[in-house]
């Protein structure tokens, strides 16, 4: 396919630019003015701005009920507070009407994976949103340990073992140090199978995040919550990303200095319990004018995945530059997720998930035109 004359937002230079993009085998494989086209479909995008797909960083698409259920509640589990074993990957369902939405409104990918009742609830994973089998719409499988902060754990374990934060901050450190020590054991054991501490599954699934390949994936939302996260990544020195930052327009000073990744979000909701109160669409302008990593997410289904680039809307409508808001929704989440090197950005050699529209991404009414996942129209 031949994508000729539309202006290209590729999430990179702040400038949009007319040029023509050549797909081929589902990737970006040129970009430029004047391309010929030998035996690709040619469509014509001129008046037509075109925008990475777009990425949510935290989300619980095809893991929530869409509509069935407690039957379809599929991102806690509630009778274990301690479960990093289990994979948002075995919980997902792919043909949920909600997919195709979120498809059809150019949110290509997202990293979705468990709630937060769980002091460690699983891991999350990076998917394409149209298909049939989650092995073949896969982007990057655990991308991040989901661990969570706050009123959740203590109100949905109170009566089962945590009802301070006290108790969830201990938890965490109780898991993280197990995992240090049994990692610790295995690597001493070497080739010896005798030496070998005996297999446990949820020491297991940390192992990642205590080697620092894969980060905590941190819900935090007050002040307070924020600051328990990133002091116990410090004392592990394992890495960590920051969800939700609901207070985080309070701190943007502090978490400057600390230059972590922040998803910022759901801020198009009801204040629903205490530690919401300061809830704000100022939260992601201020934090990236301070210079952070932000991206803009849904927390889907608490707001539906399709309104993700109406959220980035929002947010410039209270101070955030336009620019910023469009990487809170492409190249920023693809970063907090790890798979820059596929989505994020119109680049050559990415997967071709395009968004064609002739009007705004951020208005209610962006006219889309048309969206591409790995160069098929969808």
């Amino acid at each position: 396919m031949l994508i000729k004359n539309g202006m290209i937002h590729d999430a990179i230079h702040e400038e949009a630019y007319q040029a023509d993009i050549l797909v081929q085998n589902g990737k970006i494989a040129a970009i430029g003015a004047n391309l010929a086209a030998e035996n690709e479909e040619v469509v014509d995008a001129t008046g037509l701005q075109i925008y990475p797909g777009f990425i949510d960083a935290h989300s619980h698409l095809g893991l929530d009920s869409d509509g069935v259920g407690y039957e379809g509640w599929d991102y806690n589990e509630m009778n274990d507070i301690i479960s990093p074993q289990l994979r948002g990957l075995d919980g997902f369902k792919p043909m949920q009407p909600c997919m195709l939405e979120a498809a059809r409104h150019g949110v290509t990918c997202v990293c979705t994976g468990p709630g937060s009742a769980n002091v460690l609830g699983g891991t999350f994973f990076a998917v394409k949103t149209v298909g049939k089998r989650v092995d073949k719409m896969l982007v990057k499988d655990a991308v991040a340990m989901k661990c969570a902060f706050g009123e959740n754990p203590k109100r949905c374990y109170r009566d089962k073992g945590d009802s301070t934060r006290m108790t969830t901050a201990a938890k965490l450190r109780e898991m993280l140090f197990k995992a240090k020590e049994y990692l610790a054991k295995k690597e001493a054991a070497g080739d010896d199978a005798g030496k070998m501490p005996g297999f446990d599954m949820k020491l297991e699934a940390l192992l990642p995040v205590i080697k620092g390949e894969m980060p905590l994936k941190a819900h935090a939302h007050a002040c307070e919550d924020i600051f328990t996260a990133l002091r116990i990544a410090r004392e592990f020195g394992v890495k960590i990303t920051l969800e939700h930052v609901t207070e985080g327009h309070l701190i943007a000073d502090e978490l400057a200095e600390e230059n972590v990744p922040v998803a910022v979000g759901p801020s198009l909701s009801n204040a629903s319990k205490f530690e919401l109160r300061n809830k704000t669409f100022d939260t992601p302008g201020v934090l990236a004018k301070a210079g952070l990593q932000v991206s803009i997410i849904t927390d889907a289904p608490v707001i539906p995945q399709e309104y993700l680039p109406l959220c980035a809307g929002l947010a410039i409508k209270h101070g955030m530059p336009p620019f910023a808001a469009l990487q809170a929704i492409t190249i920023n989440p693809a970063r907090h997720g790890g798979i820059e090197d596929r989505v994020g950005s119109i680049e050559v050699g990415k997967d071709a998930d395009l968004v064609l529209c002739a009007g705004s991404p951020f208005d209610t009414d962006p006219k889309i035109q048309a969206v591409y996942i790995d160069g098929k129209l969808i």
